[in-house]
């Protein structure tokens, strides 16, 4: 049986200390062939069945959140997923939001120009949920700096009051052992912490469907989707497939390979193998006298004022961000005790 460093390491031989993956994440090895494969069958003009890859990603996302494929919707973007979230609210809606969240998730709701949106402190969201609160749209972990949200007050406070949640993943799944049934609506992009091309994103739904209108459902969210070419589609899908875009067919070959073996890892082992990593990092720039930003429990670590430095890392061969002044490591699965090492002695001088 294959042990977790044996997976990894013959999926990725990165060229570099890659410690960026909040922004990107790296692409295995299986789905680079996987991708090739599929842009190849199209230049040979028999192209192979990029559908069924759809729907296999689907499905394996679903295992990934705990849902069934039939509550998840397959697109690109999460700001579409927000946007289609948005529309569905009446005028007037509450909706509240988290202080400098990501802008694909609030920004359609600001856009809407009739709802009202309140931002408060990532960290007072449950207590903030009172009558009349239709929605809380809030990231599980921040962008910006690694903090994580506190789903279960959040999800208990919005049940409390009769408002709905909107959970955006794009900085968890994959990392995070999620719950998506105990949320109304989860999002997320699947080109970081999932390890899949960009062009893929998901949705999930409730059973219900959430009173959302699929306001641009095209040919692939009807029911019979190849019959539904023509005219405006008849009978739309009867589970969350009516919510997906027209998808990135390569992307979508390759993510299938990149969930699959995110699966194979197990997201278990993915948390304690990063946490442990950036719990290091964090111990080392103590002794570096630098403080980073407070977020138990998360892999992106973010520090103060050393945003600067992210040009002179790069050329030494050691990625990460620049976010607001801050630098922001992201440790993940392929990540060693090495990079680590190799990110503080670069600091140290």
């Amino acid at each position: 049986m294959e042990t977790f460093e044996t997976l990894v390491r013959a999926e990725f031989a990165p060229k570099n200390t890659y410690l960026n993956t909040a922004s990107t994440g790296l692409v295995p090895a299986r789905t680079v062939t996987a991708m090739r494969a599929a842009v190849e069958s199209v230049a040979a003009g028999q192209p192979s069945d990029m559908f069924a890859d759809v729907e296999a990603a689907r499905a394996s996302f679903a295992r990934l959140v705990g849902v069934p494929a039939s509550r998840v919707a397959a697109g690109a973007s999460v700001a579409v997923y927000s946007g289609l979230i948005a529309a569905s609210l009446p005028p007037g809606a509450e909706v509240l939001t988290a202080e400098a969240d990501f802008s694909s998730v609030v920004t359609p709701f600001h856009i809407r120009g009739d709802l009202k949106v309140r931002s408060v402190p990532l960290e007072r969201i449950a207590e903030s949920v009172r009558p009349g609160t239709a929605l809380v749209a809030v990231s599980a972990a921040q962008s910006a700096d690694g903090r994580i949200a506190d789903l279960e007050a959040i999800r208990d406070a919005a049940r409390t009051h009769g408002a709905r949640t909107y959970i955006d993943a794009s900085q968890a799944a994959g990392w995070l052992p999620l719950r998506a049934d105990a949320h109304d609506y989860v999002s997320s992009v699947a080109f970081k912490w999932l390890v899949c091309p960009r062009g893929v994103a998901f949705l999930v739904v409730p059973e219900d469907l959430g009173g959302l209108t699929p306001v641009f459902a095209g040919w692939v969210a009807g029911e019979a989707p190849w019959d539904s070419c023509y005219g405006p589609v008849e009978e739309l899908a009867h589970s969350a497939r009516r919510f997906d875009e027209s998808p990135a067919l390569f992307s979508y070959a390759g993510a299938r390979r990149s969930l699959e073996l995110v699966e194979e890892l197990g997201v278990e082992r993915v948390h304690a193998h990063d946490l442990a990593l950036a719990d290091r990092f964090r111990a080392g720039l103590l002794t570096l006298g630098r403080q980073p930003v407070e977020a138990p429990g998360s892999p992106i670590v973010s520090v103060p004022g050393l945003g600067h430095r992210q040009p002179d890392l790069s050329r030494a061969g050691v990625e990460v961000s620049d976010r607001a002044g801050n630098l922001r490591a992201a440790f993940h699965l392929y990540n060693t005790v090495a990079d680590v090492d190799r990110l503080l002695d670069v600091l140290s001088g």
